[in-house]
């Protein structure tokens, strides 16, 4: 049911809705497609289209094929012959956003091949991280796995509470850059120490989980700081492993992450956040 509105200058913003004829936002999923990575995609999406009613969304899989898992280029395609369905003549050119939480290279080059291929002219956007945002989210992991107390305002402790975080992410040194600014947000928030690793970097885990030994640390975990489909099957588990600690679960569909994608489409296509209505200003 709708929320009653407030009246007077405590008001809520009024909400804002996609306008018409606002071009499509396109989900680029890296990775191997999977009924559960389709599932953690529209889950993002729908997330996106609570925030902005009105909004067409789509997804695209940098490496799908069929009705079940179309392809990236397929999807592009699709979307800018759209327009007579949704009564505007001519759809704008998409806008896609990756589904990436850093500057994943490998990642990105496939997604810019794809829309490059599919010369619709779709406009590509930066990735999610860093951002406050995700280090919150982290955060949630990492509580949910019992690693991490799960309020900071709260004096209670977590008995299983890490007391140094490897922050994994892939897509090499620039990818651990990135993670390392969401690093020292996480840290700030956990006031345990934070260093960034690349999971697809040979020896890089166990190098930082023992930087972190050496510090003082004796109770590490790691924290996955990727959405899911991006990583390898198997590539966290080793990493837990080679640093020998517990892990907390990747991003996935936190909240924060379709916020980010909505983000993201809104700077691109120009669309201002929620207003506060007329009059309502601070005096």
């Amino acid at each position: 049911m709708p929320r009653p509105r407030q009246s007077g200058r405590h008001r809520r913003p009024e909400p804002v809705s996609a306008p018409e004829g606002a071009p499509t936002l396109v989900l680029a999923v890296p990775g191997g497609p999977s009924p559960e990575v389709r599932g953690l995609a529209e889950e993002v999406l729908s997330i996106a289209r609570s925030e902005l009613p009105g909004l067409d969304a789509r997804v695209g899989y940098v490496e799908g094929a069929g009705a079940e898992f179309p392809a990236l280029a397929e999807v592009l395609t699709q979307a800018v012959t759209a327009g007579p369905e949704r009564g505007a003549g001519a759809a704008p050119v998409p806008v896609v956003v990756p589904l990436l939480a850093g500057p994943d290279s490998v990642h990105l080059r496939a997604i810019r091949q794809a829309v490059l291929g599919s010369g619709t002219g779709a406009g590509l956007t930066d990735v999610l991280g860093p951002h406050p945002l995700l280090a919150e989210a982290v955060h949630v992991r990492l509580s949910e796995a019992g690693l991490a107390r799960a309020d900071r305002a709260r004096l209670f402790t977590v008995a299983t509470a890490a007391d140094g975080i490897v922050l994994a992410a892939v897509g090499g040194e620039e990818a651990v850059q990135a993670a390392g600014i969401t690093g020292m947000l996480l840290s700030a928030r956990l006031a345990v120490p934070v260093l960034a690793a690349a999971l697809d970097t040979e020896g890089s885990v166990a190098e930082t989980a023992g930087r972190l030994t050496d510090a003082g640390s004796r109770q590490l975990a790691l924290a996955p700081c990727v959405i899911g489909p991006e990583v390898p099957p198997g590539l966290l588990a080793a990493g837990a492993k080679e640093a020998g600690c517990a892990m907390a679960e990747p991003l996935g569909a936190y909240p924060a992450v379709g916020k980010l994608v909505l983000s993201a489409y809104m700077n691109a296509v120009g669309i201002a956040p929620e207003r506060p209505p007329h009059g309502s200003a601070l005096r």
